[in-house]
């Protein structure tokens, strides 16, 4: 789906999820109401596929999400490895429990940039990166696709 279908479908007052997918933790995000601002939410440590269902069905009942935002992590030269194929076949599997509109988004990079903010920014030990970095760069994916929705 482009993203100008992806706005169309989002319901009105309704929240983006923004996800970073990993085989062992799910990095996530929310926006506002009015998609301006993406927040880092939780991690949620992955078990058997039903519970991170059911978490995610929680998030989204708790925080009104009307729309799912993946990170597709792209080769650096744009194609797909196994990791992009796991986070389709994850984001289908999620579709057919949680029918929401869904975009992938570029994900390149961005747990690098949010590390080295972390780092030389908020001058941030190891140990309190390792907490917050799946979460923070689902903001950066969710960021990314909500500064992109303004200009449509």
């Amino acid at each position: 789906m482009d993203i100008k279908t992806f706005k169309q479908q989002i319901p009105p007052r309704k929240a983006i999820l923004g996800i970073d997918y990993g085989e062992k933790r799910l990095g996530t995000a929310v926006s506002d109401l009015l998609w301006l601002v993406a927040s880092s939410h939780k991690t949620i440590f992955r078990s058997a596929f039903e519970q991170d269902i059911s978490a995610l069905r929680q998030l989204i009942e708790e925080k009104e999400i009307g729309a799912i935002v993946y990170g597709l992590p792209l080769q650096m030269d744009g194609s797909e490895g196994e990791t992009a194929a796991a986070v389709r076949k994850f984001a289908a599997a999620v579709n057919e429990r949680i029918p929401l509109p869904y975009l992938f988004w570029d994900e390149r990079l961005s747990s690098k940039a949010v590390e080295n903010f972390l780092i030389k920014e908020a001058d941030m030990s190891r140990a309190k990166r390792k907490q917050i970095l799946d979460s923070s760069a689902a903001a950066y994916i969710l960021q990314g696709v909500l500064d992109a929705l303004r200009y449509l």
